[in-house]
């Protein structure tokens, strides 16, 4: 069997020994040789404590693989079999920013969400469409498989603007979902058949027994009587259990920001004004992390990765890369081109649904047509995901402003201007292709309200 070579792009982030882990489980199925792990400058410390620690739990394995970390990316990418992505431009710091700017104005700041969601997009495409262009030149057979937030907005963006079709973009919700829904009803996931259908972070699923008669109604029922198995990032605020009986289907946690917007936007702005946001806490746990893996004794994930919300990302990753590797057929839910799954949205976009990975990749399994509100909802939430991205590549002001208008959580009007154009001064030095705009925005004076938010603009 080839031994195969993975490029991992943030390299330096607190979920790689996660990676790690699944890598190691799934060694007979993917005999790794070399993995390398890549990041910028400002991810050095990170990335050379996480690389360190990395090395230590494969040596503590049975097999011989070697880590690298660089910042070359040429390096790392060439003749790569696999390239993975889970990189935050801004680090967590621009989080914090895409958070605080939306809530000092009483409106949602969330990670993927909102302005905050849109913003990260905007940082977040030029990068990975030029991560693409590198792989057509170093390892153009290579598979890309993202985790990079927003996902489903990476995704489309690679296949819509750097025309790669090997690309497959992944999320925790979903694995998640499966593993808690099976304890409740405590059946094993082997027998139960799920089917999803969607966006990323917006999307629904259907539950079947394994004789193929749909339990979605019973899961509804004992759901409400067991929790809900959210990811750690999302306030649990319960749906309405009339509206889930009646569409017969179960959202995705992030649905909360739409279904139940008023309370969730209360939470939000409570922890804004108290605590902090989710991504200043997130800092704090992400330090303390980081104080565990510096420890030369520790070869093996800690537990309390767990609370960093992403568990499972990269898990998902591994058993992507494996399955594709050995043709393996497995069920995952992906973020991967349409083709027809879901009938509701055009064959050619960006859908999250349920398929089958192999060495072609993503076989889709085909959801049908959603109910009349689902439809509407997804409708909408696409051609902000497609305005957004339009607007990430073109740099255009006017369509980051239809973007924001389109989307549900802003209200729209001289507020959401303000915060979009507050955001495009925080974020100045990650967003190149608006520099025009952001010139204008800093001869009109343009200051940011939220002192911490202001504050962190500064620092760069």
């Amino acid at each position: 069997m080839k031994k195969v070579k993975i490029a991992t792009i943030g390299g330096g982030s607190s979920y790689t020994p996660e990676l790690m882990e699944g890598f190691i489980k799934r060694y007979d199925e993917l005999p790794i040789k070399e993995i390398w792990l890549v990041d910028v400058e400002e991810g050095k410390e990170k990335q050379e404590i996480v690389g360190a620690m990395a090395q230590r739990m494969w040596d503590a394995s049975p097999y011989d693989v070697k880590i690298y970390t660089t910042l070359d990316r040429e390096e790392a990418l060439k003749n790569a079999d696999f390239v993975t992505t889970q990189f935050r431009v801004g680090q967590l710091n621009a989080r914090i920013k895409d958070e605080r700017i939306p809530f000092s104005y009483g409106m949602l700041g969330q990670e993927t969400n909102g302005a905050g969601g849109m913003f990260k997009a905007f940082r977040t495409v030029p990068v990975i469409l030029s991560v693409v262009e590198d792989m057509k030149r170093l390892c153009p057979d290579a598979w890309l498989i993202n985790f990079a937030n927003p996902s489903g907005m990476v995704t489309e963006a690679v296949l819509r603007y750097g025309k790669w079709d090997k690309v497959i973009g992944l999320c925790n919700v979903p694995v998640m979902a499966k593993m808690g829904e099976s304890k409740a009803l405590g059946v094993p996931k082997e027998d139960l058949i799920y089917k999803f259908a969607g966006l990323n972070h917006f999307h629904w699923h259907k539950l079947a027994d394994k004789n193929g008669q749909d339990i979605t109604k019973k899961l509804i029922d004992t759901l409400y009587e067991e929790g809900s198995g959210l990811p750690k990032n999302i306030f649990d605020i319960p749906f309405y259990k009339e509206q889930l009986m009646q569409m017969n289907m179960i959202p995705c946690g992030y649905h909360r920001y739409y279904y139940r917007e008023e309370e969730m936007l209360k939470h939000g702005l409570e922890e804004y004004e108290n605590e902090g946001t989710r991504a200043q806490q997130v800092k704090q746990i992400e330090h303390e992390l980081f104080e565990l893996y510096k420890d030369p004794e520790l070869d093996y994930k800690p537990k309390q990765l767990e609370e960093r919300g992403g568990a499972y990302y990269s898990d998902a990753a591994c058993e992507t890369i494996a399955s594709i590797y050995s043709n393996a057929d497995t069920e995952i839910v992906v973020s991967t081109r349409n083709n027809g799954a879901v009938p509701d949205l055009p064959d050619d976009c960006a859908v999250e649904v349920t398929a089958y990975i192999g060495a072609q990749g993503a076989r889709n399994v085909a959801f049908g047509p959603l109910p009349t509100a689902e439809k509407g909802w997804l409708q909408v939430m696409k051609a902000m995901e497609l305005l957004t991205i339009e607007a990430a590549v073109t740099g255009d002001y006017g369509t980051a402003l239809q973007a924001f208008t389109i989307n549900p959580l802003i209200q729209s009007g001289d507020t959401a201007k303000r915060i979009m154009d507050e955001l495009f001064i925080a974020h100045k030095n990650y967003l190149p292709q608006f520099a025009e705009t952001i010139e204008r925005l800093e001869k009109e004076k343009v200051t940011i309200k939220d002192p911490i938010a202001n504050q962190l603009s500064k620092e760069g």
